[in-house]
C-alpha cells in the first residue's frame, strides 16, 4: 500500500475484540513503535510520525493474542478519485490500451485499490468489499482499474519522482446526490428517491465514509453526466457542497491529519450528442464552476478544472458520451495539480478566458487573460438578440458571432446577426458538442488548453 508521507501523519485503523491493547511498529528506512492503544467499540486507531517518502516498510500491528505483518509499505501521496463511468472507465478500454499496459511494471511505486460497488442507507465504518486490495500495478490489475486514476496517478509520478497511491470509488450512472452526506444535501434544500446507487447518500454511506480514517492528500472527480437531467439547475450548489463537505469529513475524519482545503481537481464534462441543440450539457459545464467558468475561483478554493469538451469520440464503442482519449484528460488534470496542489507556478494549467468584453459597437472584442491561438470559425460564438436577458433563455435568441479577426490576446467577433436588435448577451462553446477532435477555436499559445465555456451578460442599459 500507500500511507501519507510528511508532513501530515498516515492513519492506521482496525478491528479486534473489546479491550485488547495494540501496538504499532514501523521498520524499514526509519524506525518507529506507538504507544499500546485500546481497542474500543471494536476498533482501534494509531496515528504515525510523520515518514518521508520512499520505503519499503514492514508494518506490525500486535496485540495480546495476535499480530499482522504488511511488507512493502510506501510513503507517498494517496489521492482519491470518484465520480460515474468516466472515471470508472477502465484502462483496457483506452485509446492504445495495450501500450499503456505494459508500462505497468515501470512504476511499482504507483500503487492502486479499488472499492467495491455498495449501496448502504447508513453511514458504514468498513468498506463492504475490496475489489482491488492494495497491489503494485500489473497489466492485469490495470486492465480493471480507472483509466483517468491510473494516468493521473502515472503522470504525476513522473514530476515527484515519489510514490503515489490511488484509492478509485466510482460507480457508473450516478448523481453528485448519491457520493453527498445528507448534511451537503440539506445546505441546498436538496431530496429525492430516483432508485439504486442514485438514492441520496447511498454511496457517500458505503464507498466514501469508510474512508475518511485515510489520511489523503487530494481527490479528483469525474462526474456531472448524471445531472445533466437530474437536478441539474441545482449542480451550482451540490457539487461545491459535496466538496467543502468531504474536505471537512476527512479533516475530521483523520483526527486533522487530512488538510481542510485538501485540492481537489475535477474534469468538466466532454461531449455526448453531436448535433444536440439541447443546453443540458453547456448548464452542467457552467455550473461545475459555481457560474464562474474557471476553477480555482473564490468559491471554489483550492480546486483545479481540466476542459474536455474538444475530446469527443464519434466512434467511441462504449457510447459518445465515454470518449476513449484519457490520456488527455489526465494530463490536464496533472497541470492543474501541479500548479494548485504542489504549487509550481511555472505550470499554465488554464485555458484562455475572458478578462474584458467590449460594449458591441461595430463588433465585439474579447480579450483574454493570455495570449491565445486562434482558428476561424462562423458560430462557437454565439450572441442573444433582445431587449431583456430573461429572452435569453430561449435557444432561438441566440444567433451566431462569426469571429472577424483576431490578435495576440483577443477576438473580435461579429455583433451583425442582431441587426436591429440589442446585444444582450455573449457566450462560447455553448453546446453539447461544440467541436471536433482538439479541434476548438480558441487554445492557449502553446496549442495544449482549450478555452473554456463561457456565457457573458451585459449589464441592462450598456447597448
Amino acid at each position: 500500500m500507500v500511507l501519507q508521507k510528511s508532513p501530515a501523519r498516515a492513519v492506521l485503523w482496525g478491528y479486534g475484540p473489546e479491550g485488547a491493547h495494540v501496538t504499532v511498529s514501523l521498520s524499514g528506512p526509519t524506525q518507529q513503535r506507538t504507544s499500546p492503544v485500546t481497542v474500543t467499540e471494536g476498533i482501534w486507531r494509531v496515528t504515525l510520525d510523520p515518514v518521508e517518502p520512499g520505503g519499503p516498510y514492514m508494518v506490525n500491528v500486535s496485540s495480546e493474542t495476535s499480530t499482522v505483518t504488511m511488507t512493502d509499505v510506501l510513503f507517498g501521496d494517496v489521492w482519491l478519485c470518484g465520480g460515474q463511468s468516466n472515471m470508472r472507465f477502465q484502462t483496457s478500454q483506452i485509446f492504445n490500451a495495450s501500450s499503456e499496459l505494459a508500462l505497468a511494471p515501470k512504476y511499482p511505486h504507483v500503487r492502486p485499490f479499488q472499492a467495491a460497488l455498495n449501496v448502504s442507507e447508513t453511514e458504514l465504518l468498513d468498506l463492504i468489499q475490496v475489489q482491488i486490495p492494495w497491489s503494485v500495478p500489473t497489466a492485469g490489475v490495470l486492465s480493471e482499474f480507472s483509466a483517468v486514476c491510473w494516468l493521473f496517478g502515472r503522470y504525476l509520478y513522473d514530476v515527484l519522482k515519489y510514490p503515489i497511491g490511488l484509492v478509485e470509488s466510482c460507480w457508473g450512472g450516478t448523481p453528485v446526490e448519491a457520493w453527498s452526506s445528507s448534511r451537503a444535501l440539506q445546505q441546498c434544500k436538496l431530496e429525492g428517491m430516483i432508485g439504486g446507487p442514485r438514492n441520496d447518500s447511498v454511496l457517500w454511506n458505503s464507498m466514501i465514509h469508510p474512508l475518511l480514517n485515510m489520511t489523503i492528500y487530494g481527490a479528483i472527480w469525474y462526474q456531472g453526466e448524471a445531472n445533466t437531467d437530474y437536478h441539474s439547475n441545482q449542480y451550482n450548489c451540490s457539487f461545491p457542497a459535496m466538496i467543502d463537505d468531504w474536505r471537512m469529513a476527512f479533516h475530521q475524519g483523520s483526527g486533522g491529519q487530512t488538510y481542510p482545503d485538501f485540492p481537489f481537481g475535477f474534469v468538466q464534462l466532454s461531449t455526448c450528442h453531436k448535433k444536440s441543440t439541447a443546453e443540458r450539457f453547456p448548464n452542467v459545464r457552467w455550473h461545475q464552476t459555481e457560474d464562474t467558468g474557471f476553477a480555482p475561483n473564490s468559491k471554489m478554493r483550492k480546486t483545479f478544472m481540466a476542459v474536455a469538451l474538444d475530446l469527443p469520440d464519434e466512434s467511441s464503442p462504449y457510447g459518445t458520451i465515454h470518449p476513449r482519449d484519457k490520456q488527455d484528460v489526465a494530463y490536464r488534470l496533472t497541470l492543474g495539480a501541479r500548479a494548485v496542489a504542489y504549487n509550481q507556478t511555472d505550470v499554465l494549467f488554464l485555458g484562455p478566458f475572458p478578462k474584458e468584453i467590449q460594449p458591441p459597437q461595430n463588433s465585439i472584442e474579447i480579450v483574454y487573460d493570455q495570449e491565445v491561438s486562434v482558428t476561424q470559425s462562423k458560430d462557437i460564438y454565439e450572441i442573444c438578440c433582445s431587449t431583456t436577458r430573461a429572452a435569453c433563455s430561449l435557444h432561438s435568441s441566440w444567433v451566431p458571432a462569426p469571429i472577424l479577426s483576431w490578435a495576440s490576446a483577443s477576438v473580435q467577433v461579429s455583433n451583425a446577426s442582431c441587426k436591429d436588435s440589442a446585444v444582450v448577451g455573449l457566450r462560447y462553446a455553448w453546446k453539447d458538442w461544440p467541436c471536433d477532435f482538439k479541434a476548438c477555436p480558441v487554445y492557449s499559445a502553446n496549442k495544449v488548453l482549450p478555452a473554456p465555456p463561457f456565457i457573458f451578460y451585459y449589464p441592462q442599459g450598456n447597448n
